[in-house]
């Protein structure tokens, strides 16, 4: 038992320099005690269930490989390596397969689980039991749980760049320290929501509707590739000219991860208030209820209303969101497969279900709806367009590897005409209404950034109402400053000397 310790220990520091980023190998003393800890005491579980030390070593290596490998995914995708509150998207994986295998790869899924239920089988069916193995694996849990205390002990305060404390600490010693700060109470009030403070009363029928839609990986393409048509986004062109802000919006993640940019939009917290929570969220945070733009309207006299496309309880959406303060979440259970544009629930779905709730005779109440679109989201590869489309969106042929910007210019187009519905939704409206309108993060696509370069990573927004049309000048802002600016639009636009001074 003790050289199948030691040996797969050694392999452990094997596996981990295929890591990408590569961690140092001159890391502290406390992350190598941390790294030898979890090994010891994973190793001392497995083999104290089996009895088999040459089986269990193998399971424990292979596990760490998983991780590995799951963490290059990630980062050749994300720009980001595996953190602790991603063991949460195993489930998730399993549960909603089309979300997250293809970006591992689906077949590198399948042969891993076919070799490893082959490994299971003939490991129990081959290794015999060895007499007194259980004594053996509490020693060597104990001493794993010494390692850990001592580890522990000398462990630094992360600076939640997982990319840095991954290089700095070891694999190992970043998921050690991120469990531990995910553990730790957070005091709300430290976190600075704009939306802490009590709103000033306002008589509910000078109050507008207000309308937000995130959308699922929004970016203006055009910045891209000079390729692609103007007129793509020509209803969004339309808008953006009429705004009373618009620019580009510095967001919370990188191709993916949108509960980070709709927790900024929602409360108004900057990610780096948040430390390991940044990850997400919606997790742990903010189910505890924080303050928000929901809640500030609600209290004001607003019903809040979120529409989202999907599973109710992916990301915990359906217990996060009224715990925001949101009235009413309208999931996937609202839309039926008619009203999907590819493998989602399509954006302009999403527009007519707004209008249902615009135009319901029975409401008494301002609404504030906030929408989450689904259309747009990857895995982008499985989807193909025939080259007789292209010509909508193209005015040249795409380059080698762009394949992918196809069906993403076909859902964007998509989005488009969902502005345009909106458009004219709310010029029908008889109270004044205000559109939010911004993109949760640029899209996954590494072949085409291959071929043509990678966006910065900001998206773009706009604030237009159907009563005060402007033509404001482009402004960058972060996404936790976008409902305070909504609001500060709403406000200017009731008090129109303001307004002008301020446009």
């Amino acid at each position: 038992m003790l050289q199948a310790a030691v040996v797969g220990l050694l392999l452990t520091v094997f596996i981990e320099r295929l890591l990408i980023p590569r961690p140092n190998l001159r890391r502290p003393l406390g992350n190598w005690w941390l790294h030898a800890g979890l090994w010891c005491v994973s190793l001392a579980v497995l083999y104290a269930l089996t009895a088999r030390p040459l089986f269990s070593a193998i399971n424990v290596l292979l596990l760490w490989l998983l991780i590995v490998m799951v963490s290059n995914a990630k980062y050749h995708s994300l720009r980001e390596p595996f953190v602790c509150a991603d063991f949460e998207y195993f489930s998730d994986a399993v549960r909603f397969p089309r979300l997250y295998l293809p970006f591992f790869g689906v077949g590198k899924a399948a042969l891993l689980a076919i070799g490893f239920l082959v490994y299971l089988w003939a490991g129990l069916t081959f290794e015999p039991e060895v007499a007194g193995g259980r004594s053996s694996a509490l020693w060597l849990g104990l001493a794993g749980l010494l390692l850990l205390h001592l580890g522990h002990r000398r462990r630094s305060a992360p600076t939640f760049d997982a990319e840095a404390d991954v290089r700095r600490w070891g694999l190992a010693g970043s998921l050690w320290g991120y469990y531990w700060a995910a553990r730790a109470t957070v005091d709300p009030a430290t976190l600075g929501s704009p939306f802490s403070k009590a709103p000033s009363p306002t008589p509910a029928t000078a109050l507008p509707d207000l309308v937000s839609v995130q959308s699922e990986s929004f970016f203006d393409v055009r910045d891209l590739w000079p390729g692609v048509k103007t007129q793509v986004l020509s209803e969004y062109d339309r808008l953006a000219g009429e705004s009373l802000a618009r620019g580009k919006l510095q967001v919370a993640a990188w191709g993916a991860n949108t509960v980070r940019t709709e927790f900024a939009y929602l409360t108004g917290i900057p990610g780096d208030r948040l430390g390991v929570h940044r990850f997400n969220p919606y997790r742990v945070l903010a189910r505890q209820g924080l303050p928000s733009i929901a809640a500030h309207l609600q209290a004001q006299g607003y019903r809040t209303i979120c529409v989202h496309p999907y599973d109710g309880s992916f990301y915990g959406r359906n217990k996060v969101l009224p715990a925001l303060g949101f009235d009413e979440f309208i999931d996937v259970r609202a839309f039926n497969d008619s009203q999907k544009a590819g493998p989602f629930i399509g954006d302009c779905a999403v527009a007519d279900k707004i209008r249902e709730l615009l135009d319901d005779p029975a409401r008494t109440q301002p609404l504030f709806i906030h929408a989450v679109t689904m259309e747009n989201h990857g895995p982008l590869h499985l989807e193909t367009v025939e080259a007789s489309e292209l010509p909508n969106w193209f005015d040249r042929p795409l380059l080698a590897g762009m394949d992918d910007l196809a069906p993403y210019l076909r859902h964007i187009s998509n989005a488009d005409r969902m502005l345009g519905q909106l458009r004219t939704t709310l010029l029908e409206q008889p109270r004044e209404a205000l559109l939010c309108f911004f993109g949760d993060h640029v899209p996954i696509l590494p072949h085409v950034y291959q071929a043509v370069g990678a966006p910065a990573g900001d998206t773009d927004y706009l604030i237009w109402s159907n009563r005060h049309q402007s033509s404001a000048s482009p402004r960058t802002i972060r996404v936790d400053a976008l409902s305070s600016q909504l609001l500060a639009c709403a406000h200017q636009a009731r008090t129109p000397t303001v307004a002008a001074q301020v446009l």
